[in-house]
């Protein structure tokens, strides 16, 4: 007995085909790209006010993970050059931005959790950040935008 394929139609609400694309997720990575670009910028910018001037951030005292500033500095400004060449990448289409951005993105929402109490509000919008850039990454279609 053949079984026959099941006639083409409208997908039932609520229910995705397999070539289905979450739109989120493909307007997310460009989004993504925009965002480590955007963030990296950001992080070469906090980087040098901590390489410039030890009174920018927040002393803490007794802090498990305590650097000096200048070390912070030092930790997003290589990181915001890193973060902005990335996004470039994901915005060009470049195979290896992907992966490379989702490791990148981990990394940096690691980093400002870690310097949480040096900077809370600016520390926990680049979590945020982060999180989305992984998940878009994680769930959207590669192609270059640029």
């Amino acid at each position: 007995m053949a079984h026959s394929a099941p006639a083409p139609g409208p997908v039932p609400a609520g229910s995705a085909g397999q070539g289905d694309v979450n739109p989120w997720a493909a307007g997310g990575i460009m989004f993504a790209g925009v965002l480590l670009l955007v963030d990296g910028v950001l992080g070469v910018i906090k980087g040098i006010s901590g390489i410039a001037s030890d009174d920018v951030y927040a002393h803490v005292r007794n802090y498990t993970f305590k650097f000096d500033v200048t070390s912070w500095g030092w930790i997003h400004l290589v990181l915001g050059i890193v973060l902005g060449v990335v996004g470039w990448g994901i915005l060009k289409g470049a195979d290896w931005a992907r992966a490379t951005g989702v490791v990148i993105a981990a990394i940096n929402l690691i980093i400002n959790f870690i310097w949480l109490p040096y900077q809370p509000v600016w520390a926990l919008v680049s979590v945020a950040i982060d999180g989305f850039v992984i998940w878009a990454l994680c769930t959207g279609e590669s192609k270059a935008f640029i």
